[in-house]
């Protein structure tokens, strides 16, 4: 048997000589074989032990770019969305951005971060790359180059290759749409001619909902299960070959709350508000590019209709060919005098639901008494001067409005309910 001694090891001198003599062996090899092997040939090999390689791993990578050309990549922005959400305490990086006119952080994965997910019992890892872009000679003046092209690179088995494609990835298409919707923030959106698509938007934070609105019950739970169900009828539209719109005729005095409404859809719906003044608009082309250049999911709203001279380019584009550039659209018109719209406009299939948003009665009253002075309107005993209110709104026109601006006047109860009291007196001798 060798005895084996300490003695017998080399020197870590001669180790690390050893080692250097075997590195700079290497690099001179490499050196040398660069020189005299063509390059066809070496490419070669190299594509021959990457394809060794490929065979010898048991791993799939499936690459997602961020664009292909100019057109962006759907799957990479839901990804990123998706990507979002798994990030847990073990993730050493994250990316942190706040756009100017959103009040939330996004918050999303870092370059080179793997994230590791599970889906059906099979393990997904993602990493986010990126590669430098050669620029061309010539770059248009209102053109910012790229200079990096990022993507996912995203890693399984390769056994599971028809699940993640038939499965997993439409999974993260279709859950990265629920996590936008739940957190999108509704955005109200006006006519700005100095911008690059005629529009300019801020947050609405208008507070409406339908909670809120002092509206009949039976009126506002129609007006909402209308909207349900033109929300989930997406198949039936395409289905019956019609353009998945739907068209709203709010009409009545002013402060009847027909601009609350509106909002307080968007809100219920998480629908974008595009506000759009006709007496604004200078021609049919720019009508049209100002209606293409609204999104998908969004509310148009055209108040006081009958101040307008001449309809046809919104005509044309509620019944020809312009209405089919978008999906999921509403449009609402508005109006103080419904008997002085053009016919024209009202006809089926343009006007699909006509609301009149009369004057205040007393459920609508209970409401901004639970709303203003939390006064619990469901028994008219709720307050000894709801008779008298009930009785005085029978027979006198208020507004929602006017309602509501007296009750604000002071946050006792007691003193709120009497100024409206003589408020309604005061108008119904008037009267």
């Amino acid at each position: 048997m060798m005895a084996f001694t300490f003695e017998s090891l080399p020197s870590s001198n001669k180790v690390l000589t050893a080692a250097a003599s075997v590195t700079a062996s290497v690099i001179l090899f490499k050196s040398i074989a660069s020189d005299l092997i063509p390059q066809q040939i070496q490419t070669y090999f190299s594509s021959s032990l990457l394809k060794l390689s490929g065979r010898l791993s048991s791993q799939l990578t499936v690459v997602v770019e961020e664009s292909e050309g100019l057109t962006s990549n759907q799957m990479f922005a839901a990804a990123a969305v998706y990507l979002g959400t798994k990030i847990s305490s073990s993730t050493q990086r994250i990316k942190v951005t706040k756009p100017e006119k959103d009040e939330e952080l996004s918050v999303t994965v870092d370059k080179n971060q793997e994230i590791v997910d599970f889906h059906g019992g099979i393990k997904y890892k993602w990493v986010l790359q990126s590669s430098a872009v050669k620029q061309a000679a010539q770059v248009g003046k209102n053109t910012t180059p790229k200079t990096e092209l990022r993507f996912f690179e995203l890693s399984f088995h390769k056994k599971h290759r028809d699940h993640a494609l038939k499965t997993y990835l439409p999974y993260i298409l279709q859950k990265s749409k629920e996590i936008k919707d739940e957190i999108r923030t509704v955005r109200l959106h006006t006519v700005d001619y100095n911008g690059t698509d005629y529009w300019s938007s801020v947050v609405l934070n208008h507070p409406a909902t339908f909670e809120t609105m002092a509206m009949d019950p039976d009126t506002k739970d129609d007006l909402i299960g209308d909207l349900d169900r033109f929300s989930r009828r997406k198949d039936y539209y395409r289905r019956v070959g019609k353009a998945w719109k739907r068209g709203y005729l709010f009409y009545g005095p002013p402060g009847t709350g027909k601009s609350s409404l509106v909002a307080a859809m968007a809100n219920y719906l998480k629908f974008d508000v595009y506000d759009l003044d006709l007496r604004e608009v200078q021609c049919n082309s720019d009508l049209r590019r100002l209606l293409i250049g609204s999104a998908n999911r969004s509310i148009l709203v055209i108040e006081d209709i009958d101040c307008n001279i001449t309809l046809s380019g919104l005509l044309n584009f509620i019944d020809g060919l312009w209405s089919s550039c978008g999906d999921e659209r509403i449009i609402v018109f508005t109006t103080n005098h419904k008997n002085r719209l053009d016919p024209a406009l009202l006809r089926p299939g343009r006007m699909d639901v006509q609301l009149e948003m009369g004057y205040c009665k007393f459920s609508g009253f209970k409401i901004l008494a639970s709303t203003y002075l939390r006064i619990d309107g469901e028994e008219e005993e709720g307050h000894p001067l709801f008779a008298a209110i009930d009785e005085l709104l029978a027979k006198v026109q208020a507004t929602p409005a006017e309602v509501a601006g007296e009750l604000m006047k002071s946050e006792n109860a007691d003193v709120a309910l009497l100024n409206l009291v003589k408020f309604l007196e005061a108008k119904e001798i008037r009267a």
